[in-house]
């Protein structure tokens, strides 16, 4: 894997779930290893009277590939805030029937998810990333921020992928070059229910870090800048090849915590792959 100092940067801006997600779990099918434990101390819901759109009132498109936990919930956020979402899945858009009426947001084909997207969210299985439709992207506005949602399980799920198991890509960086386009690593290691469960006004002293690395620093501003809207402070972890760090089995993967703590948790990670995430 690879190795070196990661430059990690805090960055602070001034009931649908089910309750026995993983992070980052997209399917709700797989059995994941251990995660750091829960905060004992309780959170309430926000109340969604305060939520709006971008504080320059800019409505954003954004395409969802993928309507498992955590595309589901970030399509009820995001629809929430006034952004025009459009959601895609592999079964076809008849079967996100309930989530649009629920949500306001246009069910389309997956080759037409990231039409005119100023973001675009990839959160399916690292398995069915090389069945994605060539020319994904294809239509999608200019500059486009796409983000990664995904985690190796090559025991449970995804089988073995040489080029991370033997050439040591990060697993995001796999994900890139099969879409081929840049990504921005975010969400791989939240608990899908916290994002409709744990947002906070900025500054709130229980509000929640997410780790967020990648290259493309105007595509990772636009992410980060989303994610705060979405009621979390975020942390700049590195670029793609450090994204290691925030991939499961770390000590930030599934870490409910803040600024400090994930910084702290974000140094703290090992590039060496456990047998366990080894097939």
């Amino acid at each position: 894997m690879p190795r070196g100092g990661a430059l990690v940067r805090a960055v602070c801006h001034p009931r649908h779930a089910r309750r026995h997600d993983r992070p980052g779990d997209v399917a709700g099918s797989v059995t994941r290893p251990p995660h750091p434990p829960e905060q004992t101390h309780p959170l309430g819901g926000w109340d969604r009277r305060h939520e709006h759109p971008t504080p320059e009132g800019h409505v954003m498109k954004i395409g969802i590939v993928g309507a498992g936990n955590i595309g589901g919930n970030l399509t009820r956020r995001l629809t929430a805030l006034g952004h025009d979402v459009r959601v895609a899945n592999s079964r076809g858009p008849h079967t996100l029937t309930a989530l649009a009426e629920e949500t306001g947001a246009t069910p389309v084909p997956v080759e037409e998810a990231a039409r005119g997207a100023e973001i675009v969210v990839v959160t399916v299985p690292m398995k069915a990333v090389p069945d994605l439709p060539s020319g994904l992207l294809d239509g999608a506005a200019e500059g486009v921020a796409v983000i990664d949602t995904g985690n190796y399980y090559p025991r449970e799920r995804d089988g073995r992928i040489a080029e991370i198991e033997d050439e040591g890509l990060t697993e995001s960086r796999w994900t890139e070059r099969r879409i081929g386009h840049p990504v921005i690593k975010a969400f791989n290691g939240t608990f899908a229910q916290d994002i409709l469960e744990r947002p906070r006004p900025a500054g709130a002293p229980d509000r929640m870090a997410l780790p967020v690395a990648g290259d493309d620093r105007a595509a990772k501003r636009k992410v980060m800048d989303l994610i705060d809207e979405l009621g979390f402070d975020t942390v700049d972890s590195g670029g793609l090849d450090e994204s290691w760090r925030q991939q499961p089995d770390t000590p930030v993967y599934g870490l409910r915590a803040g600024v400090t703590e994930v910084t702290g948790a974000l140094a703290a990670a090992s590039p060496d792959r456990k047998p366990a995430f080894r097939a």
